[in-house]
C-alpha cells in the first residue's frame, strides 16, 4: 500500500516538476522572443515606410541583394536552407546556428528597405528557432527537450510579430509533421507565445484585426456551397504559388550558379516589373493592399503579380517570408472572385486569405484559429469548412520542403513524404 502511494506521489511530482521546468524555459524564451520580435517588427515597418516614401530606393535592389549575399558568405552560410533548417532541427539532430538570427534579421530588413517582395514570418521562424536552440544550449537540454525549445522560440517570435498568440502556438505544433501534432509542446509553446504577445502589445505593436461581421452571409446551403467553391479554387491557387516559388528558385540556381550574379539578376527583374505595372503595390509586404482587399477593393490581377514578384525576390536570393505574400494573394484573389459566385467581396477576401494560408502550410487547426484572431468567431462555420476543403484539395504541396506529410489527406494511411 505504501509502495503504491509512493509511486503515485513520484508520478505526480514528475508531472509538476516537468510543468514548472517548461514554464520557466518558455518564459525565458518568450521574454527574449517578445523583445526581439517587437524590435524586428518596428525595423520592418520603418524599412517599408522609408521605401514607400523614397521612390529611388527601388534602384538600390542590386546593392541590397549583393549585401545580403556577402553577409551570408562572410558567415560561412552556404546554400542557406532557411526555414527548412528550423523544421529539420525538430525532427533530427540538426542544429540551428546562432548566426542565423542576426543574418535573417538583417537580410529581411534589407529586402524590405530596397523594395523586395517578401513577408516576415520566415525571419520569425528562423529567429525563433535560433533563439530556442541558443536557450537550450545554455541550459544544456537533451536532444528531445531541445526540439521543444526550438518550437517555443518559433511560437514566441511569430506571436510577437503577428500578435496572434494562439495561432502562433498551434502553428509550431502542426507545421513540422502534417498528420501529427506535437502536443507535448503545447504548454511550452502556449506560455512562450502568450508572454511574447504580451510584451509586443506593451511595447506598442497592435493586433491585426478586421471587423467583417456586417458582411458575413446568412448560414444556408447555397452560401456554404459558394464558400466551398472559393476554397477549392484557393487550394489550386496555393499549389500554383508553391510551384512558382520552388520553380523560380530551382532554375535561377541552375542557370545562374553565381549567387551574386543571381541576386543582381533578380533585382533587375523586380525593378523592370515595378515599372511595367506602374506602381509599387507588389514591393514590400503589401499590408495596405491586404487591408484594402478586406475592405472590398482589389485589382483583378493583383494576386498574379504578387506571385511573380515574390517568387523572383525569394527565388533569386533575397530574404524574407512567404506568409504575408500568401495573405496578400489570398485576400486579393478572394475579393475579386467572390462577387462572381454571389459572395460579398470583403467576406471573400477574408475566406480567400485563410484558405490560401492553409493550402500553403498544411496546418488546418492553426488556420481556423487564425480566422478567429483576425476576424472573430461570427463566421467560424464558413471559415472552418473552407479550411477543410483547402487542406484536402491542396494535395501534398507546401512552402516548406522539409515539412513531412506523415498521413494521407485522402485515407487513414501512413505515407511519410516531404511536401512538394
Amino acid at each position: 500500500m505504501i509502495r503504491k502511494v509512493r509511486k503515485k506521489i513520484f508520478s505526480a511530482s514528475n508531472y509538476i516538476s516537468t510543468f514548472l521546468k517548461w514554464v520557466l524555459i518558455a518564459s525565458i524564451t518568450g521574454g527574449i522572443g517578445g523583445i526581439i520580435g517587437t524590435a524586428f517588427g518596428y525595423c520592418i515597418s520603418f524599412a517599408n515606410k522609408f521605401n514607400n516614401e523614397n521612390w529611388w530606393m527601388i534602384f538600390m535592389l542590386p546593392v541590397g541583394g549583393v549585401l545580403i549575399v556577402a553577409l551570408y558568405k562572410g558567415s560561412n552560410i552556404v546554400n542557406d536552407p532557411g526555414t527548412n533548417l528550423v523544421i529539420d532541427s525538430i525532427r533530427t539532430k540538426e542544429k540551428v546556428p546562432w548566426i542565423v538570427a542576426p543574418l535573417i534579421f538583417l537580410g529581411t530588413v534589407i529586402t524590405h528597405l530596397v523594395g523586395g517582395s517578401a513577408g516576415r514570418e520566415g525571419a520569425a521562424l528562423q529567429l525563433g528557432g535560433s533563439l530556442g536552440s541558443f536557450v537550450g544550449n545554455i541550459i544544456k537540454l537533451d536532444e528531445k527537450d531541445m526540439h521543444i525549445a526550438v518550437m517555443c522560440g518559433m511560437s514566441a517570435v511569430f506571436s510577437s510579430l503577428f500578435c496572434t498568440p494562439i495561432t502562433a502556438a498551434f502553428f509550431a505544433l502542426e507545421v513540422i509533421s502534417v498528420g501529427v501534432t506535437y502536443y507535448s509542446a503545447l504548454v511550452p509553446c502556449f506560455v512562450s507565445s502568450l508572454l511574447s504577445y504580451s510584451i509586443a502589445i506593451s511595447l506598442g505593436l497592435s493586433p491585426l484585426y478586421f471587423n467583417i461581421s456586417e458582411v458575413i452571409p446568412q448560414l444556408d446551403l447555397l452560401n456554404i456551397v459558394r464558400v466551398v467553391g472559393l476554397a477549392a479554387v484557393c487550394a489550386e491557387l496555393s499549389i500554383i504559388f508553391c510551384v512558382a516559388m520552388k520553380t523560380v528558385h530551382k532554375y535561377a540556381k541552375k542557370y545562374i550558379p553565381n549567387e551574386f550574379l543571381r541576386v543582381i539578376t533578380g533585382a533587375i527583374i523586380i525593378i523592370a516589373l515595378t515599372f511595367l505595372v506602374g506602381c509599387k503595390d507588389y514591393n514590400g509586404a503589401g499590408s495596405p493592399i491586404i487591408a484594402n482587399a478586406i475592405g472590398g477593393i482589389a485589382k483583378g490581377d493583383a494576386f498574379f503579380w504578387k506571385i511573380i514578384f515574390t517568387a523572383v525576390t525569394i527565388g533569386c536570393g533575397f530574404k524574407g517570408g512567404e506568409i504575408v505574400p500568401t495573405l496578400f494573394i489570398g485576400s486579393t484573389f478572394g475579393c475579386v472572385f467572390a462577387p462572381l459566385i454571389g459572395l460579398n467581396p470583403s467576406f471573400g477576401a477574408a475566406v480567400g486569405m485563410i484558405c490560401l494560408f492553409c493550402g500553403v502550410i498544411n496546418c488546418p487547426l492553426a488556420s481556423i484559429l487564425l480566422s478567429i484572431e483576425f476576424f472573430g468567431s461570427d463566421g467560424l462555420i464558413f471559415f472552418a469548412g473552407g479550411v477543410a476543403v483547402a487542406y484536402m484539395l491542396s494535395g501534398y504541396y507546401g512552402l516548406y520542403s522539409s515539412q513531412k506529410i506523415l498521413y494521407s489527406k485522402l485515407k487513414a494511411e501512413y505515407i511519410n513524404i516531404n511536401a512538394k
